[in-house]
């Protein structure tokens, strides 16, 4: 009788498990926040970047409501060093700095970037690295912590395929990102999501299509 009683209660408890089971609903992934457009200090701030810029490899484009400043790396850092700029990079990463210091509003972000060569743990720490080495210039123009943060991304967002010189050139790069200051922390925790897996990346861009 004992037996029975104890089977039966048994019985009892993995239904009600799984019951609670199916009831519970899946984690939701929480999307990324992105800052709002500002127009009219998209347009104030763009033609006064691309003037400091005048003279360098350096290139600025407007991308999902900010301003991005592209250094390669490879005619950016020396060869033997990766970690350290080039002399002919601190005239125009200088005078984007002192733009950006004598305005308040604005922020930056550096994020570098590497190919897929080597380990993600080698492509991380080197990216953080050239984006420590940019951001050092900025910090000696008189931007203080609060407007400027940096990331090392590794290789998880490449702007082109690794299979060839080519593509491995523009991938590694460090991106000064130009943004209102009201949007820094919202930026910042864009970047810090984690990298999506190529499938997903490839599915995305399918629907963009």
């Amino acid at each position: 009788m004992n037996l029975l009683k104890s089977a039966s209660l048994i019985l009892c408890l993995l239904l009600a498990a799984g019951c609670s089971s199916k009831n519970e609903k899946p984690s939701e992934v929480v999307p990324p926040v992105v800052p709002k457009v500002d127009s009219a200090w998209l347009d104030d701030y763009e033609p006064r970047l691309r003037e400091a810029l005048a003279d360098s490899r350096f290139e600025v484009e407007r991308r999902d409501g900010l301003l991005i400043v592209t250094a390669p790396v490879d005619s950016s850092f020396n060869p033997d060093r990766p970690g350290m700029l080039l002399p002919v990079t601190l005239g125009p990463i200088t005078r984007v700095a002192k733009l950006v210091e004598k305005d308040d509003k604005t922020s930056v972000v550096v994020l570098g970037h590497a190919d897929s060569t080597g380990s993600d743990e080698i492509n991380r720490t080197i990216s953080r690295e050239r984006a420590g080495a940019v951001a050092a210039i900025f910090r000696l123009s008189g931007l203080k912590h609060d407007r400027l943060r940096i990331r090392g991304l590794g290789s998880d967002k490449p702007r082109a395929a690794n299979d060839s010189h080519e593509g491995r050139a523009l991938n590694r790069r460090v991106e000064m990102v130009l943004a209102p200051q009201t949007t820094m922390l919202a930026l910042v925790a864009q970047y810090d999501q984690p990298a999506q897996p190529a499938t997903q990346v490839a599915q995305a861009e399918v629907v963009k299509k």
